[in-house]
């Protein structure tokens, strides 16, 4: 896979041979991180932001600590999406002020919590709005919020949509007059918008038009508005290829219509910075998930390579985290990377259910017990979105080299 190196016929990461970083990891299964991949990654994105827009990392793609003290100082700020990830972005270093906290049905511990470290809250509902005015009195701290709005349009060609429609996600957009209303009237300090209509795109004309159409509503909202606009995020979406047939994300259209963006937000919205928040785009491919082959295995001519892992650590590698076809990701065996493709195999886990298959009939060359098969793309939505308690495993480890 790009951006990784083959040494004396064996897969690195981080120039590290994979068989010397399982020994490192202390074991398998394990995730490994290659932190230049990623800091690469967030420069190539820098290159194509215009002058001014702030870039922010969604935590909730992955919030290994040590992946998020690399990122803190290289980006402008964080989103969260739970009590647990503010306080995860926090002890990275990341600055409170440039903290934003979103997701419906916020507990009012995590209310207290943002409230009393000084985090942007997007609110997503009225109930949000009036438990967020009694804790600001309470607390005598005025609440910093924007609104998150679900949009009168939808996302077409998203691998999950988040806006347009019947949504748990953010406030109808007819309804958001009402909510600025209120917002004035409990005092609260409105700073400006949140759109996120969808995830994994990979056509650039999608998002360019995603862009047009959200920066048009919220500029509708105008004489609604309870202050100045200070912030607009909106969201992010940006894809990478997992599967054959995807080509990367051409950026430069979506370049263009951000520059689009910030110059009829400017026009009218002068102090509003422009937010893009991207979570997947920044450390997916960066990432890989190693297994060891614990048993070669024929059944009825079908070979099977059962491994230590499975869907309990890489759920999404195995098709069940909101994959409506079931395909595979890109995989290899470690120690034979420059090997040609000899076989048809399965990868499966060693859990008691069918749907523990990390791979289905993927061309590899032969592989036997002891070696280390990987599946790329896998440095989002890996271990913190998979059922580790599943069966009583062990659990994996993770890794930044």
């Amino acid at each position: 896979m790009r951006g990784f190196e083959v040494l004396q016929r064996q897969l690195c990461v981080g120039g590290i041979p994979l068989e010397r970083l399982a020994h490192r990891a202390g074991q398998t299964p394990f995730y490994a991180y290659d932190r230049h991949m990623i800091l690469r990654r967030v420069a190539e994105v820098r290159a194509v932001l215009p002058v001014g827009m702030h870039l922010h990392y969604a935590v909730k793609a992955n919030p290994m600590p040590a992946l998020l003290s690399c990122l803190a100082p290289v980006v402008d700020g964080m989103d969260v999406a739970s009590g647990r990830e503010l306080l995860a972005a926090l002890d990275a270093g990341c600055s409170p002020s440039s903290i934003s906290f979103a997701g419906p049905g916020k507990r009012e511990g995590e209310l207290r919590q943002a409230l009393a470290a000084g985090v942007l809250l997007h609110i997503e509902s009225f109930r949000e709005l009036d438990l967020l005015a009694r804790l600001s009195a309470e607390m005598g701290l005025p609440a910093r919020v924007a609104v998150r709005v679900n949009p009168d349009f939808e996302l077409r060609g998203a691998g999950m949509r988040m806006g347009g429609g019947a949504q748990v996600f953010g406030v109808d957009l007819e309804q958001v007059p009402a909510l600025l209303a209120r917002i004035a009237q409990t005092g609260l300090q409105f700073e400006g918008f949140h759109v996120y209509a969808g995830s994994q795109v990979l056509k650039a004309e999608l998002l360019a038009e995603l862009i047009d159409r959200s920066v048009s509503m919220l500029l509708q909202l105008q004489a609604h508005l309870p202050g100045p606009v200070l912030q607009v995020n909106l969201g992010g979406g940006w894809g990478i290829p997992y599967f054959p047939n995807e080509q990367p994300l051409d950026v430069q259209p979506v370049r263009s219509a951000l520059l689009a963006a910030q110059q009829r937000l400017h026009g009218q919205w002068p102090q509003a910075r422009l937010v893009v928040e991207l979570g997947r785009f920044l450390v997916a491919e960066a990432g890989v998930y190693v297994v060891r082959v614990l048993e070669r295995k024929i059944s009825r001519g079908e070979v099977f390579l059962v491994t230590d892992g499975g869907l309990h650590h890489h759920l999404a590698a195995t098709g069940n985290f909101g994959q409506v076809l079931r395909r595979n990701y890109p995989v290899a065996v470690a120690q034979r990377a420059d090997e040609p493709s000899l076989e048809q195999v399965s990868v499966v886990g060693p859990l008691c259910t069918p749907l523990d298959v990390l791979a289905h009939k993927v061309a590899l060359p032969r592989a036997e017990a002891g070696d280390l098969v990987v599946i790329f793309q896998s440095g989002a939505y890996g271990a913190t979105a998979s059922p580790q308690a599943f069966l009583g495993h062990p659990p994996c480890v993770e890794i930044l080299v």
